[in-house]
């Protein structure tokens, strides 16, 4: 972990759940929830660009890496929105976005997220939360690559977009009903 975000008492949790807008537009709402940044992690090609990650072949998937005050969101807390906002049952696939890059996955940072993380899901698992199994990986961080600059914030910058206002907003718009004591006043 980042020395810096050890020192200051903040930690990291990087998520993938299909395209980072969506991840990117709820997280930026939460309390305690100091950065978010769209990335790519969990591929063999360094420094991959959009393009490349949306071709499939590079292994990637869209990330949201946040940098959070466990005092104010833990690391449990996050994941539960994180099951609420996105469907951990479809292998490779959001919706209408399909491919590996759009997988569900938990990118630990540490030993205790991969805990929490697999007690999460054996959870979810063992009171049927969902109609199909999670098929969410649980598997280390590796090199977070931070996005282009204009996937950053996507879903503020670019709210009438057609994605946006039928994929991303919808999203948001779950969180809210779920955890409106959690969120950020805007």
């Amino acid at each position: 972990m980042d020395t810096q975000i050890k020192n200051s008492g903040r930690e990291i949790a990087t998520l993938a759940g299909g395209c980072f807008w969506c991840l990117d537009a709820a997280y930026n709402r939460v309390k305690g929830v100091e950065r978010v940044q769209s990335g790519y992690m969990g591929g063999a090609l360094p420094n991959p660009s959009y393009q490349a990650v949306c071709g499939g072949d590079t292994g990637h998937a869209e990330v949201v890496q946040l940098t959070f005050d466990p005092s104010v969101i833990s690391f449990s807390e996050l994941l539960d929105m994180f099951f609420t906002i996105h469907d951990p049952t479809t292998l490779n696939q959001q919706g209408n976005d399909a491919g590996s890059q759009y997988r569900s996955a938990i990118f630990y940072h540490t030993d205790a997220q991969q805990g929490i993380a697999q007690e999460k899901i054996a959870r979810l698992t063992k009171d049927q939360a969902f109609d199909d199994a999670i098929v969410t990986e649980v598997t280390p961080a590796t090199e977070l690559y931070v996005a282009e600059v204009y996937h950053q914030e996507y879903f503020e910058k670019n709210p009438y977009q057609p994605y946006c206002r039928f994929v991303v907003a919808p999203k948001v718009d779950k969180l809210r009903k779920h955890f409106q004591s959690k969120l950020k006043r805007v």
